[in-house]
């Protein structure tokens, strides 16, 4: 095959960004400390009752109570409802506990459903952070079930854990096994036939799905439909080394079924170009640069309400698509100081993981080398387009979930998640 020297230094260049983004995702692939056998804690139960709580059930219902929820075999059997607020509760309107059985009173206490963290990271070797204190966070702060968006820790060591959390032999979330696309490969995955042989090897494998960083349309298209065939799922974060060939609505329409933060949907309401407006000197590998100007990204975008920023949406809710937005991890990028001395640090951020916060022109998401106020006004003006566009898409029937990306950005393990209800000063949220 006769290949031009321009093709011949595109297809090299495509070549090392691939390698790049690998070695990207793999820098923390080195193991951390699995989780000991469950020594604590009580259960699992032939029969469990939650006495009298008032449940919150999930589906947008308001709360109601006093109920009695009984749980047979790890399973939800029956919900009763036994009275009246401030009312005494007849032990005949009550379901009987059958021998043997535990019993919790819940009376004056709420209950709701396992929160899911779709974008939870197991731990990392860079951040000194190892599974026993990762997952004991998750499950302190109501987290039942995680995804983990990239196998950090290998493909092998993760469904190892997921194994053991569903047999009980370990106190950790339910796990979702999503691996980095290409990974254990051993090169780069250069065609169509690849990318179908690697997925296919990566469900036999034992993985939930896949998370991508981009790639070729013709690589990044064969990968997904093979996907979709094999019943698996997806999620991308488009990076920006891939991002001017496939935005989010052009990887929704391949068949990605989540996109995890925010990157390619603004790029694809752009009305005049195809890529952000880069400073001369702008260079990817440099965290300040990074994270300085992806404060700016949405504000190049099509204008809410604007017949394209309409149409992107239109779009995505017609394909089914979900937003995984990780609105916390960003936090610090409007308000560095109020992320930094958060009153959790002190008693649950790890010693290394807060050296692992430091400015540092190595560890991801530590880039706070010159980060001023015109920086965090960016980002302020960042979260009300981003979270505009993410209310809508919500309203109008889209799917949006909640993923912590822990870890990076002065974020520790699972607090930045209930700051998803703190984000009312940027937009009110209805």
């Amino acid at each position: 095959m006769n290949l031009t020297i321009e093709t011949t230094s595109m297809l090299k260049a495509h070549y090392l960004i691939s390698i790049f983004l690998l070695s990207m995702c793999f820098a923390y692939a080195q193991e951390v400390l699995k989780a000991p056998e469950r020594s604590e804690g009580e259960g699992p139960y032939a029969q469990l009752i939650i006495r009298g709580a008032t449940l919150i059930n999930g589906t947008g219902a308001p709360p109601i109570g006093p109920v009695d929820i009984v749980v047979e075999n790890n399973r939800i059997s029956s919900i009763t409802v036994v009275g009246f607020p401030g009312v005494p509760i007849e032990p005949s309107d009550r379901p009987e506990a059958l021998d043997g059985s535990k019993e919790i009173d819940a009376h004056g206490m709420y209950v709701l459903p396992g929160l899911v963290d779709m974008h939870g990271h197991i731990g990392g070797s860079s951040q000194g952070a190892y599974a026993e204190y990762v997952f004991k966070l998750w499950m302190a702060h109501g987290i039942t079930t995680i995804r983990d968006p990239s196998c950090d820790n290998g493909l092998d060591w993760v469904l190892e854990h997921k194994r053991k959390s569903a047999s009980n032999e370990i106190t950790a979330p339910r796990i979702f096994a999503y691996t980095t696309f290409g990974q254990g490969n051993e090169g780069p995955i250069t065609s169509a036939a690849m990318a179908r042989e690697w997925v296919k090897d990566n469900a036999s494998n034992g993985a939930d799905g896949i998370k991508f960083f981009g790639a070729a349309p013709e690589i990044m298209e064969a990968a997904l439909d093979e996907n979709r065939k094999l019943g698996l799922r997806s999620a991308c974060h488009h990076a920006q080394m891939d991002v001017a060939r496939l935005n989010a609505v052009q990887t929704a329409g391949m068949g990605l079924t989540s996109m995890e933060h925010w990157y390619g949907l603004p790029e694809a309401m752009f009305t005049d170009g195809t890529i952000q407006n880069y400073p001369l000197d702008y260079n990817y590998r440099n965290e300040q640069h990074r994270f300085e100007e992806a404060g700016r990204l949405w504000q190049q975008a099509a204008a809410p309400g604007s017949d394209k920023w309409n149409e992107v949406m239109e779009t995505l809710l017609s394909l089914d698509f979900t937003l995984d937005p990780t609105f916390n991890i960003y936090e610090a990028s409007r308000d560095l100081m109020r992320a930094r001395r958060a009153e959790w640090h002190e008693e649950y951020t790890l010693p290394s993981l807060w050296e692992f916060y430091q400015p540092s022109k190595k560890s991801h998401g530590s880039y706070w080398h010159f980060w001023g106020t015109e920086q965090e006004v960016d980002w302020k003006k960042n979260y009300l387009l981003w979270m505009q566009f993410v209310n809508e898409y919500k309203n109008r029937g889209g799917r949006v979930t909640a993923g912590s990306l822990s870890f990076n950005c002065m974020a520790s393990p699972m607090f930045g998640n209930w700051n998803y209800s703190g984000k009312q000063d940027s937009i009110h949220w209805k």
